[in-house]
């Protein structure tokens, strides 16, 4: 009989001599296995660590990090972002495992997390901003179900800026990759570009999404179901590619195999690089696409509709992070203004 047996991580490394050898461990962060996969040895030695696991004693923060792991929460997350939250989870459980809950009410406690992002901010400040991010989401998490008194983690600040005002795909930008890029990724810019998406929806897409006049989907990382007006351009791109289409998924490499999302990124940025794009990314194509709906003339409401974005954060893109007092919408502005004064000269 096979047993499945759940949480397990793998890890192969590679020796001084060259070869590879691959270690299991109980789950992300947890003990070596011993034995091989599917041994008696191996399977006694998982129900041990799972049983020790159980055996944790309760009142410390190790007990919030399990309750979390097993919330509904934790499951809602996305995979991507599940397998993320995992690596920070195994540190917070080493560092602050023990850690007493009693112990979060004393102010001094959020001094010792901050020294524990210090720590890591000397390697990566984004690591840092991550891990504190997940501390915090587990508090909070724990303090709103009155597992603790006191949430130390709250409103931490940011160590990592990275403003992203300037990075907007232009006409110039789109043209140049355009003329260097394959067919596949050409498809890949006319899908982001028309619909606002983010790169992992669009790299999921079926076919049977498009319907000629509309693509539906959901949004992988809000669960928000969308329905897009496709363009004349788009709907040509699209039509035309269905014609030689080797896949139920939309977006495919060159050899009509869907993109795995590390394979599509390094793809991407030899185009990028081709077309002498630097700077830019494909998810600054979504800000762009919030960009050129406002020029137009679209209204916050149908720019959150279109994209899928929240109207706060259609809000944010546009006060701060895309617009950046774009030269068109003041030409645009202007426009209206001599209009408007013209109606009325003419109504006098």
């Amino acid at each position: 009989m096979r047993v499945r047996l759940k949480g397990i991580n793998k890890a192969c490394v590679k020796l001084a001599d060259g070869t590879r050898i691959t270690y299991w461990y109980a789950w992300r962060g947890g003990p070596r296995l011993e034995g091989q996969p599917g041994t008696s040895e191996f399977v006694a030695c998982y129900n041990a660590a799972i049983a020790e696991k159980v055996k944790r004693p309760a009142g410390t923060l190790q007990s919030i990090v399990d309750g979390f792991e097993r919330s509904a929460e934790y499951a809602r997350l996305a995979p991507k972002t599940k397998h993320d939250y995992d690596r920070y989870l195994a540190q917070i459980e080493t560092r602050f495992g023990s850690f007493p809950l009693s112990g979060l009410r004393d102010r001094r406690s959020r001094a010792i997390f901050k020294e524990w992002r210090d720590e890591v901010a000397e390697r990566s400040l984004r690591t840092a901003d991550y891990g504190w991010t997940v501390l915090a989401r587990i508090l909070s998490w724990a303090y709103d179900r009155g597992l603790t008194e006191a949430n130390p983690c709250e409103r931490g600040g940011r160590l990592y800026s990275n403003s992203r005002v300037d990075s907007v795909w232009t006409e110039d930008d789109e043209n140049r990759f355009m003329a260097k890029a394959s067919a596949a990724l050409k498809l890949a810019l006319m899908l982001a570009i028309w619909t606002g998406q983010r790169q992992g929806d669009l790299l999921r897409l079926p076919w049977a999404a498009y319907d000629g006049s509309r693509i539906t989907l959901r949004q992988r990382k809000t669960g928000t179901r969308m329905v897009i007006p496709v363009s004349a351009a788009l709907k040509d791109a699209l039509d035309d590619a269905a014609k030689t289409k080797k896949s139920t998924i939309i977006l495919t490499n060159q050899d009509g195999h869907p993109w795995t999302e590390s394979g599509f990124r390094a793809s991407w940025r030899k185009a990028c690089i081709k077309a002498s794009i630097t700077g830019l990314t494909f998810h600054d194509i979504r800000g762009s696409a919030v960009t050129r709906l406002a020029i137009a003339g679209a209204t916050e409401a149908e720019i959150a509709s279109f994209t899928g974005h929240s109207m706060n954060d259609v809000r944010s893109i546009l006060d701060a992070h895309y617009l950046h007092r774009d030269p068109k919408l003041a030409q645009a502005a202007i426009h209206k203004l001599e209009a408007k004064k013209r109606g009325t000269e003419v109504s006098k």
